[in-house]
């Protein structure tokens, strides 16, 4: 398939340019040409500001159906979890398709082009296996492939509930029993043109120590991204110095888990030989800061694992609400307020986090830039809208990233195919009514 794109103006890394031509043939990008005043014959053109893609580098798509619920009352993240298990519960291979389904097409309406899911939910309640092993991943899989986005399924092993602690009964359809019988089961996924298969540790509390190596091997033997929860409550380092005599993230070191293609999750609460760690490693660190402040978390070190050589990467992690651009300003301003200065990213810096490194963090490293050879994903937002009018077009980095909101996408392109054209789905139709249905089927 042959296309052309005009983007009235287009952030091409580092700066925005005026009267982009994005030509396109079997989904990538074949060439880009500037300063072209008006669209060309047959070109589809993008009005307002055109970016990469966004990579929405953490997500339990599960998750969704407690937007809201649990923000009744008050609780601790631990609270928060006894509610999570109460819909894992109610989750079939059928009915995680259409949640899955329904949550990537509002993905994809943010201007979400790829996803990586960090999947745990395994088997039946109580621990019994599906028929076909792998049923709640290929529906994940699929779903992705309905709602048009591209995705990279993070394959999670799940072993105990604690350090020496067996799974407790919400957690038996987490488990493989071993990391070997996880190893085995992940085997079994199938990659395809939109879906890349990645492995995950859940946590250093979940994973016994002496089985730590067998899943970062499985990731390296696959060339595959391997993705970690890391020190996002201190209940976590408190629990892992008790039982180990170091923090999670010198464990991980210690068991070869850390390294280029390995990505730290939230990493909130480090110190500073953690800190080292994970950037000499060149360990990605992929921070959530809706969820870490809806959960209470706290504000992690971002700033300071960029600088020691960390590259960061965005999540929206249980979709509290799904919104990049939320995401990547928090990052900002939330620690703007822990050190009451401004200014410790840039907003291209921002985006790149947002859209390069975070693909790269999914394995799709052809992603996440609007140049030749890279695939064709790409997000138009308005720039005339409430929210982001008044600006000039050169400061396009800066409004999307500090006034944008997900209600702004106006486009999504993915491998040259327009999943979202004038902010409607045209894969999914009606996708709040589509989520709203998936999302009742849980709790009716």
């Amino acid at each position: 398939m042959q296309v052309t794109y005009w983007a009235e103006h287009a952030w091409l890394d580092p700066a925005v340019e005026d009267g982009v031509v994005i030509e396109v043939a079997d989904g990538r990008i074949t060439a880009v040409r500037t300063a072209v005043p008006a669209p060309p014959p047959g070109a589809v053109p993008l009005r307002g500001l055109t970016l990469p893609g966004l990579a929405n580098a953490h997500s339990h798509a599960f998750h969704r159906a407690l937007r809201a619920r649990t923000q009744a009352g008050n609780g601790t993240f631990w609270t928060w979890r006894e509610v999570m298990y109460g819909v894992a519960d109610r989750l079939t291979p059928d009915g995680y398709f259409a949640l899955a389904r329904a949550v990537y097409a509002e993905m994809a309406l943010a201007g979400i082009t790829s996803v990586g899911e960090f999947h745990y939910l395994h088997h039946a309640p109580g621990g019994t296996r599906y028929a076909e092993p792998n049923a709640m991943g290929e529906a994940l899989i699929a779903a992705a492939a309905e709602a048009g986005i591209r995705i990279t399924l993070l394959d999670t092993a799940y072993l105990s509930s604690g350090f020496g602690e067996p799974p407790n009964a919400h957690q038996l359809r987490f488990c493989d029993g071993t990391a070997e019988a996880w190893a085995e089961r992940a085997g079994g996924l199938k990659p395809a043109e939109h879906a890349r298969i990645g492995a995950a540790v859940h946590s250093v509390r979940a994973v016994p120590a002496d089985q730590l190596a067998i899943v970062a091997d499985w990731a390296a033997r696959h060339e595959a991204p391997l993705h970690v929860h890391l020190s996002e409550q201190t209940a976590e380092n408190d629990a892992c110095r008790a039982a180990h005599g170091r923090t999670p993230t010198r464990l991980l070191a210690d068991h070869g888990v850390l390294g280029p293609r390995t990505t730290a999750v939230h990493a909130t609460h480090l110190t500073d030989e953690d800190v080292a760690l994970l950037g000499g490693s060149r360990t990605g660190t992929c921070m959530c800061p809706t969820t870490e402040r809806d959960l209470a978390d706290g504000i992690g070190p971002a700033v300071a694992l960029q600088r020691a050589g960390s590259p960061l990467s965005l999540g929206s992690d249980s979709h509290a609400v799904i919104d990049l651009f939320e995401e990547a300003r928090a990052m900002e301003l939330d620690e703007r307020l822990r050190t009451r200065t401004r200014g410790h990213w840039t907003a291209a810096a921002l985006l790149r986090a947002a859209t390069a490194d975070g693909h790269a963090s999914l394995g799709w490293d052809d992603a996440g830039r609007i140049g030749a050879g890279a695939l064709a994903d790409f997000t138009t937002i308005a720039l005339d809208s409430v929210r982001t009018a008044g600006p000039p077009a050169l400061l396009g980095a800066e409004t999307a990233v500090f006034a944008a909101t997900a209600a702004d996408v106006r486009h999504t392109v993915v491998g040259g195919r327009h999943v979202v054209r004038d902010g409607e789905h045209r894969l999914v139709p009606d996708v709040p009514r589509t989520l709203a249905e998936s999302i009742a089927a849980l709790y009716g």
